[in-house]
């Protein structure tokens, strides 16, 4: 019996690849059409096969960089979630609430301070990968009576409580934030919001900001209460990190985050935790699916010791919006409308002084010349 496996994908200029559906096509449907007269079978075989070389023909320039891609069952999380627990030979360890069931493992239940998270007890260490996480965030709060969201990590430790959506406020390596409540009441998003961070131990996360002064960019995204999955991809692959969402049910990806110069070491675990505080939600992973990227490397990146690397984003500043470093260096805030005004009207200024100057200036000249004659 034969099957026919078609996944056509595009991609952005020097971005990362996408593709058309979210999902990966199979062979089923195929299989279910063979199952008739040979006759027919072999027709659609050959239409099938001609379709798949013209489609081969259409795309195949974009077909390129990180393609292939391949599940590490190691680093992967799935139902019915066998190698779970605390035993020795198990790949995830999880803590503080979080309940493993047959559908889903929840870190928070629906209740007031509770603080869980899960983590693979496996380090990873792929160059290029890209984790797809399916989740789920529900509860009985209404508008913005609910909290306080999910952090996806991938770090030098694990297991280590805290005060950032149940870990460390300090961390070496990077972190994916899906911030459901707002706990700047200055801010300007729209939340529930998706942010990231890399690292270095050397700065701690501003969780009464919200992390607005570290993170490397974000989005707003509607997760809550939603009747469908939603879903998650978070893609590390030649020094660019990107984040990805599908949050509408169309099957397709929207970015998120785009950021490149982002450096990660091999070596590190990936978990997930999440936490509540005086409000409240269900908090659920329901899958943590882990893909090897084949790229390839120069020969200088593969003889380097990756495992050495030092968390670091090339950028001096963040992309975003962020307020004033408070180690006394400015960083750049968003340009609201009266600072558009004040900035056109400084513009407008400058020229007009510019202009009385050079009529002043002309005119000397002229009365400079006519005592000449």
């Amino acid at each position: 019996m034969w099957h026919f496996v078609v996944s056509v994908r595009m991609r952005k200029a020097n971005g990362p690849v996408y593709g058309v559906s979210r999902k990966k096509l199979g062979g089923e449907s195929f299989s279910r059409c063979c199952s008739g007269k040979m006759g027919g079978c072999r027709a659609f075989r050959d239409s099938a096969l001609l379709f798949v070389l013209l489609e081969l023909s259409l795309v195949c320039c974009d077909i390129t960089d990180g393609n292939a891609e391949h599940l590490k069952r190691e680093h992967s999380l799935t139902k019915p979630y066998q190698g779970v627990g605390s035993s020795p030979s198990s790949q995830w360890d999880f803590s503080g609430s979080t309940l493993v069931t047959s559908s889903y493992v929840r870190l928070t239940p629906d209740e007031r301070s509770k603080q869980g998270s899960i983590w693979n007890t496996v380090p990873c260490y792929l160059k290029d990968w890209e984790m797809h996480v399916q989740f789920k965030i529900h509860g009985s709060g209404k508008k913005s009576l609910h909290g306080d969201g999910i952090a996806l990590w991938y770090t030098k430790d694990r297991l280590h409580s805290g005060p950032v959506f149940s870990n460390s406020a300090v961390f070496h390596g990077l972190a994916v934030f899906i911030d459901t409540y707002s706990n700047d009441d200055a801010t300007d998003r729209s939340f529930p919001y998706i942010s990231a961070m890399v690292n270095n131990g050397s700065v701690s996360y501003d969780h009464g900001k919200d992390g607005r002064s570290s993170e490397l960019g974000g989005c707003s995204a509607e997760i809550r209460n939603r009747d469908h999955d939603t879903y998650l991809a978070i893609r590390y692959s030649k020094g660019r990190l990107t984040v990805m969402v599908d949050v509408d049910d169309k099957n397709e990806w929207n970015e998120c985050i785009d950021i490149g110069g982002v450096r990660l070491p091999t070596g590190y675990f990936f978990g997930a935790s999440a936490a509540t505080g005086d409000l409240s939600d269900n908090h659920d992973i329901i899958s943590m699916k882990l893909y090897q990227l084949m790229v390839e490397h120069t020969a200088e990146e593969e003889n380097l010791d990756w495992t050495k690397i030092e968390p670091s984003v090339s950028l001096l500043k963040s992309p975003k919006d962020n307020i004033d470093d408070p180690t006394g260096n400015f960083r750049g805030t968003p340009l609201t409308g009266w600072k558009v005004f004040l900035l056109l009207l400084c513009a407008l200024l400058g020229i007009v002084v510019c202009a009385v100057v050079g009529a002043v200036v002309f005119q000397r000249r002229q009365e400079r010349n006519k005592r000449f004659y």
